[in-house]
């Protein structure tokens, strides 16, 4: 302490001997001032119009925070170059921050512009960011919301990450709790609000981590805001100096640690620096608050995708799609009858990376033929239906191209060390320099896949004696068609990262990504695509870079996909990241063939299930369309089964699967009447038709309606009476 305090005077000394006077200012846009004091503190979030403070009271945050070894480092003293949109903050370890500070309208633009010297310092951070909201959470993109305004925080450039700095630059999955309104749902005696809980299920099935129906269990999906009970509500970004090489210790599901134990696990540099790093801060007007992030998002450079004229996070481009189930002889009939825009092909079968043959002989089937890919799309292109695949992104199986016969030296690794006896062909003792975290099972997931890459040859072992020497244990050599080959003492020998536990496959590198962003880019041009499912998606932080390595990937695919003349992609993936938010489309995750309660939701009963209920929460809270996943077409389904479902999606901006089979279809004895239900209220929706005030009526379980289409321009939505009659109906006007 006397060591802080003697370099705070020398500090101080220093300002006086340069006359540098410690300043406060204002920033403003155009919903708020931000008051930011000597110390280079936020003291005060107002908004301009009510003038209702939004700081916690007698708290402050730093504009910016250093951080090393696990370690904050606050400011001390800021000065203020107006002429120049500059701040520069000094702190106590020596450094000094040049920060230029642009007040852009809508939004305040940070950015660093220098750090000197940097003493250690491996990240700083933008935060955190105290606010007194705490109703709605949008852990995904940094923004906290009551039912009046939004504060936020954007990044603007691939390095600037979510959250604090942390452990794989990545959240947990866990369930906490938080009332959405306590007078309608009041907590249980030994609830209160941040209570953590573990997700349910055995840890390995996605479906299973959704277990708690109750409205104030909400499941964690990120860590770029966090609910503070105490006063309200942070909001966070950082940037890491990735040049730096990391050993992490992490488990994106530490709550199952028989599985999913957090692990040690060796980063790789890349050459990424926290230089630059920028973000956009901004509060408004909840009902704005899209519409603001849309201005940054364009005045920034940031990705944009359109489809149909209009942004893809914008309500009135929301759409359900359909997952093909079986052979093509009726999918463009069955869409267009319909009028969904856009096919994930279910029926071809789930596509992994094959870098030696894109297509590998895949073709699109019909009940007594086949067609090339390629052909097909420029059939449902011609139709205006985007059709595409559901991939399992980066994940490298042993029969790809990148694994047979010679494994790639850019598969990722968890450890490295050296053996220490040379080896031939049929030797069965392999020693190491060092234990180096061998007994830790699996990657990630513990999946049981314990697998060493030495030169060209994978070896399988259980794990390694704790006394000299080292020795591998139970070793398999020659693993995954590889060969045994001869070794010397020295070697590198590497424990790969695995994938997903039902897969027992590997990951690529981050230089190796890079190749597959390319190699994707190349695989949908040629075969006409227009639409991918990334299933999977979580193979782009297994690396260890977190949402950074997502952004990375996703960017380099969007820049290829333009030089080869594809103008948008319709993305789809298994989770959403900040690195993620900015090119999907939708988050159609789930579906209905589980138990019910469990299921996204039911348009029989009217009903979510629970995993429509935590992801309604998530998406929602982040600016996303909420879903009901995959909804799969039953023989037995009548029209008010269309009607539900359409409905409630509409009501709620939900998008969701069809899951359509013509084979099941028809022996739907309602099919073509299903049909043009379906495309009545896709006709509306794309006409915008619906009022708030109706939406809310219709986003009750209880309440069911009948549509009918009058004209190009004309509708009536008839209330569904309890005796199945229909009540008087209102009409809806197209815009």
């Amino acid at each position: 302490m006397k060591k802080q305090i003697l370099l705070i005077v020398a500090i101080g000394l220093l300002f006086e001997s340069q006359a540098i006077v410690a300043q406060e200012t204002k920033l403003n846009t155009k919903y708020i001032t931000i008051s930011i004091n000597k110390s280079g503190y936020i003291k005060s979030i107002k908004d301009k119009i009510t003038k209702k403070e939004y700081c916690p009271a007698n708290d402050s945050s730093a504009i910016l925070s250093l951080y090393k070894d696990k370690a904050y480092i606050l400011p001390v003293s800021v000065k203020f170059d107006s002429p120049k949109s500059q701040m520069v903050l000094f702190y106590p370890n020596g450094s000094v921050a040049t920060v230029r500070a642009e007040q852009k309208g809508k939004y305040l633009r940070f950015q660093l512009l220098s750090l000197t010297p940097r003493n250690g310092v491996d990240n700083i951070v933008w935060g955190p960011y105290k606010t007194n909201i705490s109703k709605t959470i949008g852990e995904i993109i940094s923004v906290v919301r009551d039912d009046k305004f939004a504060i936020g925080i954007m990044a603007l450039d691939d390095n600037t990450t979510s959250g604090p700095p942390c452990d794989a630059d990545m959240y947990e999955l866990y369930y906490y709790i938080h009332s959405p309104d306590t007078s309608l749902y009041p907590l249980p005696n030994g609830m209160y609000e941040g209570k953590r809980f573990s997700t349910g299920g055995n840890g390995l099935s996605d479906m299973e981590y959704f277990s708690h129906p109750e409205e104030y269990y909400r499941i964690n999906y990120g860590n770029g805001a966090s609910l503070e009970p105490t006063f309200g509500s942070t909001i966070t970004l950082h940037s890491r100096d990735r040049r730096k090489p990391q050993t992490i210790f992490y488990s994106l599901l530490p709550d199952y640690p028989e599985l999913n134990a957090r692990r040690h696990q060796i980063v790789d540099p890349v050459d990424v620096d926290f230089i630059g790093s920028g973000i956009a801060f901004y509060g408004c007007p909840d009902n704005l608050g899209l519409n603001t992030i849309e201005n940054i998002v364009l005045a920034e450079g940031l990705p944009h995708p359109m489809v149909d004229g209009k942004w893809i996070k914008d309500p009135a481009a929301y759409r359900p799609d359909i997952a093909w189930g079986g052979v093509h002889d009726s999918l463009i009939s069955y869409a267009k009858q319909i009028g969904f825009k856009a096919v994930q092909a279910e029926g071809i079968d789930q596509y992994f990376v094959n870098r030696g043959n894109r297509w590998a002989g895949t073709t699109v089937k019909f009940s007594n033929s086949s067609m090339p890919i390629s052909e097909y799309t420029k059939l449902t292109n011609k139709e205006g239906i985007a059709f595409g695949l559901h991939t399992l992104t980066n994940f490298v199986q042993p029969h790809t191209s990148d694994m047979k016969p010679v494994p790639n030296d850019s598969l990722c690794a968890i450890l490295r060390t050296t053996i220490i006896n040379n080896i031939d062909v049929t030797d069965t003792i392999i020693c190491v320099a060092d234990t180096s975290y061998l007994n830790e099972s699996g990657g990630w997931h513990d999946n049981k896949t314990n697998v060493l890459k030495l030169g060209k040859e994978l070896i399988k072992y259980s794990g390694v004696t704790t006394t000299v020497p080292y020795t591998l244990m139970n070793i398999k050599r020659g693993q995954y068609s590889t060969f045994p080959t001869a070794h010397r003492s020295g070697d590198t020998i590497s424990k790969l990262q695995p994938n997903c536990y039902a897969y027992l496959g590997f990951v690529p590198n981050m230089a190796l990504q890079d190749k597959y962003a390319d190699y994707y880019a190349h695989l949908l041009k040629d075969g006409g695509m227009n639409y991918i499912d990334f299933d999977g998606l979580e193979s782009c932080v297994y690396q260890g870079h977190g949402h950074y390595s997502t952004k990375r990937f996703l960017r380099r695919l969007i820049t290829k996909l333009t030089e080869l003349g594809v103008p948008y992609l319709r993305i789809m993936g298994s989770c959403v990241y900040e690195g993620s938010w900015h090119y999907m489309s939708v988050f159609n995750i789930g579906c209905d063939n589980i138990d019910e309660k469990f299921a996204m939701f039911n348009p029989v009963s009217n009903t979510w299930g629970i995993e429509g209920k935590d992801l309604r929460y998530v998406c929602l809270s982040n600016y996303l369309p909420c879903t009901f996943g995959i909804v799969s077409f039953k023989p037995d389904w009548t029209v008010q089964v269309a009607e539900n479902l359409q409905a409630k999606s509409v009501a709620w901006g939900a998008t969701y699967m069809l899951g359509l089979n013509q084979d099941v279809a028809e022996k739907c004895p309602a099919k073509y009447e299903i049909f043009k239900t379906l495309r009545t209220w896709e006709n509306a929706r794309a006409a915008n038709v619906f009022t708030e005030k109706q939406k809310e009526k219709m986003r009750l379980a209880e309440n069911r309606f009948h549509l009918e289409q009058v004209d190009k321009n004309h509708w009536n939505l008839y209330p569904v009476l309890s005796n199945g009659g229909y009540g008087t109906p209102e009409i809806l006007v197209g815009h």
